[in-house]
């Protein structure tokens, strides 16, 4: 509250743009689409409308030959229509749909679709990336280790150099520790970034290099003691980074990225709902083994490129439906791949599009929250749905007479109106109880057993011809893995060939119309 002076605002979004708007959209998106099982309820519905109409008719034509008056053959006929008015079959499932996707929203956890919030509750492997969603994504510089003849601050001032033009994380950590230490940035030329590898710029007429261990063994000389003081680094969960000028080594500066404090519970919690976990990383394999270790994960995949991230989900996928957790612009294309992509609210906007789930709070323990809500939304449509059909089976009999000459029960029309009614009210009900549930109380959930399925990849082998370099053959495997069954393909430009890998048959003739639209001739396909 301002009681004096002066304020000056300035509004960044408004209207449609707001945060605020944008989560209604999405609420009011979802609630608008149809689940899949929904769309059983429709077709239900398509056989259920005719079938009640002819039992209408049929009821009264038999009390008519039975000798009854017209008056009681017609309310025993009207009952039939006004007891199975299929209106519980039609709420049962958006009711639910539109109270879970609710609840998720007060959450922070948001369903862009009404497939998507039926769906999450199906997963049966989730993929998380590292940086940014199983750690904090703000890694630290925890050692310094100049070789011999350099000092700290001569490593730290050009790795400082060459890392103030890169956006990657770990160099916005050796920039933070430079700026703490007040060292000034010398300019660099030349300035080129290696995805999954390191950088190189020059400085004046001297190259300097720096990145992973893998990376700089081919850039510069390192001795058989250096890559073990690393080795020793990444058993501890840091990452070394390695610098170079020209081919000599600078030293190796060790950063690490803490793990989130919910993360390992979080982890934890999908385990106990029979789901398996597995760490996607760039990481080196020992440094992922740690992290992974400290996480607490079934499985660590290391050594991704950032483009590679959706081939590992293709794998994945060949074992159970798969969800996708990430946060940054390389994880777009895995979250599109994944049955579930999931994505971290403080991400990158494209990463969010991309998503089919958005957890707006950025924990990761809101990843089980989302599997308990889908899970207790299919849960209360199952309900719904037995209610409307287990309420018609009781009362249709029972409007069309079958229990008078037995029992002398029958049902008047105004009777049958208010059950009808009734049965849309408990409906409604039932639905009104997920406002109850408990996101993230664990001590309800349910290990589903599973057995993943372990589906052999089939390969093909094509023979292409007019490859001439390494752009030829990342233009074909592009070409060939943008194919829908296709998990993988190996080019080599050398051999003229194309090994593909499919986790489904691909005829050969889209294979080879995809290629020769490329202008590279097919010669055979084996």
């Amino acid at each position: 509250m301002n009681q004096s002076g002066f304020i000056r605002c300035e509004a960044t979004r408004v209207g449609e743009d707001t945060t605020l708007s944008q989560i209604v959209r999405m609420v009011s998106d979802a609630a608008a689409t149809k689940a899949p099982i929904a769309k059983v309820a429709d077709r239900v519905s398509g056989v259920f409308v005719p079938a009640v109409i002819s039992i209408a008719v049929i009821t009264t034509a038999v009390w008519l030959l039975a000798g009854q008056t017209l008056g009681f053959a017609l309310a025993r006929g009207i009952s039939v229509l006004v007891i199975s008015c299929p209106c519980a079959l039609g709420l049962a499932t958006p009711v639910a749909i539109m109270v879970g996707n609710g609840m998720g929203a007060k959450n922070g956890i948001l369903f862009k679709t009404a497939v998507s919030l039926e769906e999450t509750g199906k997963t049966e492997i989730v993929a998380l990336d590292k940086t940014g969603t199983i750690t904090r994504g703000e890694p630290k510089v925890t050692d310094i280790l100049p070789a011999d003849g350099v000092s700290e601050n001569d490593l730290l001032s050009l790795a400082y150099a060459l890392e103030q033009r890169s956006e990657h994380p770990l160099a916005r950590a050796i920039i933070h520790r430079a700026q703490e230490d007040a060292l000034e940035a010398q300019d660099v030329t030349d300035f080129r970034a290696l995805p999954g590898n390191g950088l190189r710029a020059r400085l004046g007429d001297t190259l300097l290099t720096g990145g992973s261990m893998k990376y700089m063994q081919s850039a510069a000389s390192i001795s058989e003691e250096t890559l073990a003081l690393c080795e020793g680094l990444a058993s501890q969960g840091k990452t070394p980074l390695l610098f170079a000028r020209g081919k000599q080594l600078l030293g190796v500066i060790a950063v690490a990225d803490v793990i989130k404090e919910d993360s390992p519970e979080a982890i934890r919690a999908l385990q106990n709902m029979g789901i398996r976990v597995v760490m996607l990383t760039g990481d080196n394999e020992r440094t992922a083994r740690a992290i992974g270790a400290q996480a607490g994960v079934d499985e660590v995949i290391a050594g991704v490129l950032p483009g590679g991230k959706a081939q590992v989900i293709r794998k994945l996928k060949l074992q159970g439906k798969v969800a996708m957790v990430g946060d940054g612009i390389n994880d777009a294309p895995a979250l599109t791949r994944a049955d579930i992509g999931i994505a971290i609210g403080a991400g990158t906007d494209i990463a969010i599009d991309a998503a089919d789930v958005v957890l707006m709070h950025s924990r990761l323990s809101d990843v089980p929250a989302a599997i308990r809500m889908s899970r207790a939304t299919l849960k209360n449509i199952h309900e719904n749905l037995f209610w409307a059909f287990f309420y018609n089976v009781i009362g249709i009999p029972l409007a069309a007479g079958l229990w008078y000459p037995i029992f002398g029960l029958k049902l008047s029309p105004m009777f049958g109106a208010a059950a009808m009614s009734l049965s849309s009210f408990c409906v409604v009900t039932n639905a009104l109880r997920l406002n109850l549930f408990k996101l993230h109380d664990a001590a309800k959930d349910k290990k589903i057993k599973r057995k993943y399925k372990e589906v052999k990849p089939m390969t093909k082998t094509m023979k292409i011809e007019g490859m001439m370099c390494k752009h030829c053959e990342a233009r074909v495997k592009k070409t060939l893995e943008a194919i829908d069954g296709v998990i993988e393909a190996e080019v080599s430009h050398e051999a003229g060939t194309a090994i593909v890998t499919m986790d489904k048959p691909v005829a050969d003739d889209v294979l080879r119309q995809a290629i020769e639209a490329q202008d590279y001739p097919v010669l055979g396909i084996e």
